[in-house]
């Protein structure tokens, strides 16, 4: 089985198994890694907003143009940053290493 490595805010490394057709955030909801996915994986928010590590981006699908969107709102956009709920496992990224961002921008919290 695949493995990947969240990198926590704090600096501390996880390794996890990331099943092959998981999603990156489904694979931090079942090993309790702090990734909000405030619409569950439905490209409405940038909750589930992820850095990854350089030697894997290059190896994922391009981001789509509604994923750009929802991205441009992401805290700490980088270069190599993507959302969680559109990153798919499988052989290919075996090993893949993906940072936490320290905060989310929540758009879908109710502005009383």
């Amino acid at each position: 089985m695949p493995k990947m490595i969240f990198v926590h805010a704090d600096g501390k490394e996880q390794q996890v198994d990331a099943p092959n057709g998981v999603s990156v955030l489904e694979i931090a909801h079942k090993n309790h890694i702090s990734l909000e996915g405030a619409c569950e994986g439905s490209l409405a928010c940038s909750t589930c907003h992820v850095i990854i590590d350089q030697a894997y981006y290059d190896k994922l699908k391009p981001a789509t143009e509604d994923e750009e969107d929802m991205l441009d709102l992401a805290f700490g956009l980088t270069h190599t940053s993507r959302l969680g709920c559109q990153i798919i496992m499988s052989d290919a990224l075996d090993g893949l290493k993906v940072s936490v961002p320290a905060a989310t921008r929540n758009m879908m919290v109710d502005k009383k």
